[in-house]
């Protein structure tokens, strides 16, 4: 909604992810019209539960690692907001994991690219 107010032009992607999208996707109309009318550039869903398969959104960041990577790689930035025991660990592993694939680098060299983006401010956390 900020992005709309102040005419941001910026690429953006929002990662939702929760157990059922019928009781569990908050403003999801928000967030859909939002997407429609191209405030939000990508979003990308995981309800875990609503199919037999599991989907999380580390999983997205697994299939679309290449993306991603070339997202940061072009100056962009990573906040994560949620669920501190699980998700946002799983979250960080599987950027760490884009990094290394896409990126070519180690794993040590993947941690060390994850910290330069948290000293720029562009890796944020907001997790309980």
């Amino acid at each position: 909604q900020e992005r709309q107010a102040i005419g941001a032009k910026g690429k953006n992607w929002l990662f939702f992810g929760d157990q059922h999208r019928e009781s569990d996707y908050l403003y999801g109309k928000e967030l859909d019209k939002l997407h429609k009318d191209g405030f939000l550039t990508n979003l990308s869903l995981a309800f875990s539960r609503d199919q037999a398969h599991k989907i999380y959104v580390q999983s997205i960041i697994q299939e679309r690692a290449k993306e991603i990577y070339a997202w940061l790689e072009e100056g962009g930035s990573f906040y994560v907001c949620g669920d501190a025991a699980r998700m946002a660990t799983d979250v960080h592993k599987a950027l760490i994991g884009a990094i290394v694939s896409e990126g070519g680098k180690t794993q040590e060299q993947a941690e060390e690219y994850i910290q330069g983006l948290v000293d720029a401010k562009r890796y944020q956390r907001d997790v309980y």
